[in-house]
């Protein structure tokens, strides 16, 4: 399936300059996004992930059911504030400033393989820094998934060190 005619490109969001890659009209067509998922279910399966990480909040739309799918359990990596219970932080950069992004100290079992699912790899900075969260609660990331990659924003080598894989890239 051509999953591009179902991403919409918006100029100049969410600022002058920027093309944004818009996944609703694919979130819209049932087979499309059964068909992102069954490619993120294929790729996952020889990394042999323990658990599924979904970074707020695209990454849950597509981690969730993923984990389902896998029958693995889910875990959330939330914006600042969101997590009730003890928690582990790592701030970054991203395109457009800085940010910080949370996990729940006891998401995980020391040694856990995680999967990091996200809707795209633009620079990579949300992406390094929810794998830093999931090695600083002592769990290993088995690799990480995306919809889309940009892959004029370079996000691929600052996460060289893990295995990244994504369906659909634009140059």
């Amino acid at each position: 399936m051509d999953l591009k005619r179902l991403i919409r490109d918006v100029p100049d969001f969410p600022q002058p300059g920027i093309l944004f890659r818009d996944i609703t009209p694919l979130l819209g067509d049932a087979e499309g996004l059964r068909a992102v998922l069954d490619g993120m279910a294929s790729m996952a399966r020889d990394l042999s992930p323990g658990c599924i990480v979904g970074i707020e909040s695209r990454g849950f739309i597509f981690g969730a059911p993923l984990a389902d799918r896998l029958g693995l359990p889910f875990v959330p990596v939330r914006k600042p504030g969101k997590l009730p219970a003890a928690r582990m932080s790592v701030e970054y950069s991203l395109e457009y400033g800085e940010s910080r992004l949370d996990i729940h100290e006891d998401a995980m079992s020391p040694g856990a393989r995680a999967l990091i699912v996200d809707d795209l790899l633009a620079t990579g900075g949300t992406a390094l820094a929810a794998a830093k969260l999931v090695e600083l609660i002592g769990g290993v990331v088995a690799g990480l998934i995306f919809a889309i990659e940009l892959e004029a924003l370079a996000g691929r080598p600052r996460l060289a060190s893990y295995t990244v894989r994504s369906l659909v890239a634009y140059a």
